[in-house]
């Protein structure tokens, strides 16, 4: 019954993630997420169900509008993927817990917001204070040990990441971070804890000195780069198994 669990978690995770498609792209814009319906941003066309099915519609209709043929940017089937994978990680790591809840959440969080920043270099408001609220309550429900430890996380996240915003304007003479990646790590810490929210901070780093190195192509024609999606990749391998770097780096000191 495990593998059909898994399968199950897979597929609902792919048509999750072709709605967080959705919300990535037209809440930043202050849009509705409901009208008007799925359509061609080229000819307008309303798509079908056909158009729709996760991953397999790309696939079948080769990337492009089965009307106009104008190219489907490759983030679509990407991000169907991605949460489908994470909402299955999910599922192998924590189980039938009630922290397998909090993962589902925070991996939908981090699927929107990596929509929204690659596409817009910006990490919504109406989409961090929503999520920010449910998981902090949600806190309550299925605590980390300590209970406080959570919201102190929060705050220490938003202090640390301004903090490196401030110090990096000083240094460099322009806005190094986003306002949105700041308000992201308070809800980050939420999910984390201290160690593992300060640990993410130093990942999150390395991930986009790699990806900046690797992938000069997700630059923005202003030479930026979206930091959002090497925050979201570092927060979901720490919330996961930064416990272990950290076991492994206060054993190497204590020895």
């Amino acid at each position: 019954m495990e593998w059909l669990y898994g399968t199950l978690f897979f597929v609902y995770g792919l048509v999750f993630g072709s709605f967080f498609n959705v919300v990535g792209l037209r809440v930043p814009l202050k849009e509705s997420i409901v009208r008007p319906p799925s359509h061609c941003p080229n000819c307008n066309t309303r798509l079908t169900v056909l158009d729709l099915l996760p991953v397999v519609s790309y696939v079948f209709i080769g990337g492009t509008c089965r009307h106009c043929k104008t190219p489907i940017s490759p983030i679509y089937p990407a991000m169907e993927l991605a949460t489908g994978g994470l909402y299955l990680w999910a599922y192998v790591h924590f189980g039938w817990s009630m922290e397998l809840v909090v993962a589902l959440l925070f991996a939908s969080l981090l699927v929107i917001i990596t929509v929204s920043d690659f596409a817009y270099m910006l990490i919504p408001d109406r989409v961090l204070l929503p999520f920010g609220v449910v998981l902090a309550v949600l806190r309550f429900v299925v605590p980390l040990d300590p209970m406080w430890e959570a919201y102190v996380a929060s705050a220490l996240g938003f202090v640390l990441l301004l903090g490196v915003a401030i110090l990096s304007e000083k240094l460099f003479q322009k806005e190094g971070m986003g306002g949105g990646d700041i308000k992201l790590y308070a809800v980050i810490g939420l999910v984390l804890g201290i160690g593992n929210t300060v640990l993410s901070i130093f990942v999150a780093a390395v991930i986009g000195i790699f990806a900046a190195v690797l992938a000069p192509r997700i630059r923005k024609g202003n030479g930026e780069m979206p930091f959002g999606p090497s925050i979201a990749l570092a927060a979901w391998l720490c919330y996961l198994y930064g416990h272990y770097a950290i076991d492994w780096y206060l054993g190497f000191f204590a020895s």
